[in-house]
């Protein structure tokens, strides 16, 4: 058979089949449209706050057009932020506690920050009812949008506010058993009452900061607070043998030409490991120091969250501490006794005390405990979760039982015999060549249940013992009702 027969014989396609590429084609271009579809409301719907709070969406200034926004409470009910329409229909965000909330709660003026900046997304949004709507448009009225409840207890900001008095610096108060913020104080402060008309010259030079919330974004050396992790290393390493550690103090500890003195070359004469640590000597951190594994010592900054992202939501800094194979004598002695390059946040320094406090487990820290419409409904609610774990617990039971020497017979005294326990740490970190210091202090009370976790920072203050202590003795007392 010739191939022009077989041309003509073959029978044609029937027109079914020459549509199954085509259909084929259809359903694949529409299955993966509605796959980019389903993905773009997935993605909008769980990035909404992010979504909403970017600065290029004018969805925030038509919300604002059509809802008034919303208020801010402590955990007690206190009014912390609201916002007040005049005769002329202008509204002005109100701060009725002035200053002692300013860098927590924030601001929504020339931008926000703060619960102001976090809560955004609910405080421009409204979730009463239809009916109510539909109420208030008859009137020609704007929707009352969420008001948002915090963590924040009035009495403990208050007392921290005060307690810092004129001093530069910070506090942070929380809860190690749920990771609560109870206070939060940053010093020098502002009126957020008067962001607007303050807000040239609160910007306009680079050393003017008080709009930096130090107790989330200020990096100071951790100075003698910093032991806490150097001791956890030496425990970690030495599980057994660590209460047998001893070391002759003569105020200063040198290796080769490098040397680390005490403070004030204060001679400690013969200390072991509790003692070194209540007296916070600095010749005998040094010698422990020297002695520790250096990848293992890496590895635990890495556990502890130094060079990398935290567990909170608030606007923060990251923490900065190095310990590599080729680290030099004098950076190593330094490393151990939190100076030198090492740096650290008041906000993160909580957190590690607070994860001694709660058995070696931090709880992820959080200052919004709820949303509540204008008529009381419940929109969202925020609890305790934890985190990680950050050591064992029987290494933060050695840790408690080491900074309850402090108060009992070392530098934190001031805490002593009162009708509360505390454990703590106090620091006197040196910032400059002339050794001036700032006073740290990092603690929880009652030392056998905490409750409460207190960490201080006071610049150029001097020693953490004499400054930052009984700034934490004024908290502890608010809490405790003494």
């Amino acid at each position: 058979m010739s191939d022009t027969d077989r041309k003509n014989n073959a029978k044609p396609l029937s027109r079914k089949k020459r549509l199954y590429p085509i259909i084929f084609t259809c359903a694949f271009f529409a299955l993966l449209f509605v796959g980019m579809l389903s993905y773009t409301c997935y993605y909008a719907y769980s990035n909404r706050m992010e979504l909403i709070n970017n600065s290029y969406n004018g969805r925030q200034q038509i919300l604002l057009a059509q809802n008034t926004r919303g208020n801010i409470y402590s955990a007690d009910g206190d009014l912390l932020a609201t916002t007040i329409t005049d005769s002329e229909g202008n509204e002005v965000r109100n701060y009725p506690y002035e200053k002692e909330f300013a860098h927590i709660v924030g601001y929504s003026t020339n931008g926000r920050a703060g619960i102001e900046a976090l809560a955004n997304y609910y405080l421009i949004n409204t979730s009463i009812d239809l009916a109510e709507k539909v109420t208030l448009d008859a009137a020609g009225q704007k929707y009352p949008a969420d008001n948002v409840y915090t963590t924040l207890d009035v009495n403990l900001q208050e007392t921290a506010y005060k307690a810092l008095a004129a001093y530069q610096g910070a506090i942070v108060v929380s809860d190690p058993k749920t990771g609560e913020i109870l206070a939060m104080v940053s010093k020098p402060d502002f009126d957020p009452n008067n962001i607007e008309s303050e807000w040239s010259s609160l910007v306009s030079s680079s050393s003017n900061t008080q709009l930096l919330n130090r107790a989330t974004q200020g990096l100071y050396p951790p100075g003698s607070t910093f032991k806490i992790v150097t001791a956890l290393e030496y425990i970690k390493e030495n599980p057994d043998t660590y209460k047998n550690y001893s070391f002759t103090c003569t105020g200063k500890f040198t290796v080769l030409e490098d040397s680390i003195s005490c403070y004030h070359g204060t001679n400690h004469g013969t200390v072991d490991l509790y003692s070194s640590f209540a007296k916070s000597c600095n010749s005998s951190f040094a010698n422990i120091g020297m002695g520790l594994d250096k990848t293992s010592f890496a590895k635990l900054l890495d556990t502890l969250m130094f060079n990398s992202e935290l567990p909170l939501k608030l606007n923060y800094s990251k923490s900065y501490a190095s310990c590599t194979e080729d680290i030099s004598n004098a950076d190593m002695m330094q490393l151990s006794i939190g100076q030198g390059t090492t740096s650290i946040t008041p906000m993160h320094l909580n957190m590690i005390t607070c994860a001694i406090a709660n058995d070696g487990v931090l709880m992820k820290p959080y200052v919004i405990s709820e949303v509540k419409s204008a008529d009381g409904k419940t929109v969202e609610s925020f609890g305790s979760s934890e985190y990680k774990r950050l050591m064992s617990e029987e290494e933060a039971d050695i840790l408690t039982e080491l900074m309850e020497g402090v108060v009992e017979s070392g530098t934190a005294t001031k805490l002593k015999g009162l009708s509360y326990t505390a454990a703590g740490k106090t620091g006197s970190a040196e910032f400059n060549s002339d050794s001036d210091s700032h006073a740290w202090f990092t603690g929880f009370a009652p030392a056998d249940d905490p409750e409460i976790c207190v960490t201080i920072i006071i610049e150029n203050a001097g020693s953490g013992g004499e400054y930052a202590v009984p700034v934490a003795k004024r908290i502890f007392d608010a809490y405790f009702g003494v």
